[in-house]
């Protein structure tokens, strides 16, 4: 009989599964903004009860990626266009943290980590835009994860997701080679420990993708969820016994 501590961790990582694939099918515009998300089919759809698909959507609502209403109704965040303008001038200032926290203190390994994501960035150039913008976000959540200060990250990550969306809702087709470009020449700096070139170069950076793409208002959707949240339960689930990986999403 498992004891309690074995239960709380099968739960948590049950959380974790319907987060990570639900983050991703927002930051990936499979989910728009105001799309619904019941409680009973994403237990149906992630094998869950539907207590910690509850869980699971109230971690999502702390990330600001997700609304919870009434009648515990949960919809992906509908973002307004002055509250993405906003949250990218708190973004600026809050990574000229993570930047003075990290400049000159990369280890060989945090860099190495790094340079394998900026690499996954490129091979994504020319595919979905949608999956550019994901890792581009992931990014920055990568860089705030290494300043290991758990306050810090809580807030970068939040308000990175939140501009991911904002971008998913507001953002205009537009090439991701400037994006990472920019991110190479912060990593560079940051390896160099150049503090005011690396802080500059964040600013310009966040600057720039908010200029570059917050100009237009979303389309509607109509697909279910059941279908669109299928590759996404696929690709964050170990696979069975016997059952080949899936390929992942994007």
């Amino acid at each position: 009989m498992r004891g309690d501590s074995e239960i709380k961790k099968a739960t948590a990582d049950k959380v974790g599964t319907i987060c990570r694939a639900i983050r991703r099918a927002i930051l990936e515009r499979a989910l728009a903004p105001a799309d619904k998300l019941p409680e009973d089919q994403l237990g149906e759809r992630f094998g869950v009860s539907r207590t910690i698909a509850r869980h699971a959507l109230g971690q999502l609502a702390s990330e600001g990626l997700v609304e919870l209403r009434r009648n515990r109704m949960a919809v992906v965040a509908t973002p307004s266009f002055e509250e993405a303008r906003d949250d990218f001038d708190i973004r600026i200032e809050l990574e000229r943290l993570v930047v003075r926290a990290l400049v000159g203190r990369l280890t060989p390994p945090q860099i190495r980590d790094l340079q394998s994501h900026l690499a996954a960035e490129e091979a994504a150039h020319g595919g979905p835009e949608a999956t550019s913008i994901r890792l581009a976000t992931e990014f920055h959540v990568l860089l705030a994860e290494m300043t290991e200060k758990p306050i810090l990250i809580r807030y970068v990550r939040e308000i990175a997701y939140r501009s991911c969306l904002a971008l998913a809702t507001f953002g205009r087709p537009h090439s991701s080679e400037c994006a990472v470009s920019e991110h190479r020449g912060l990593l560079d700096a940051l390896i160099s420990g150049n503090g005011d070139k690396a802080m500059a170069l964040m600013a310009e950076h966040l600057d720039a993708v908010a200029q570059r793409a917050l100009l237009t208002a979303p389309e509607p959707r109509g697909r279910d969820l059941m279908d669109i949240l299928a590759p996404y339960a696929e690709a964050v689930q170990p696979p069975a016994k016997g059952r080949k990986a899936p390929a992942k999403v994007g």
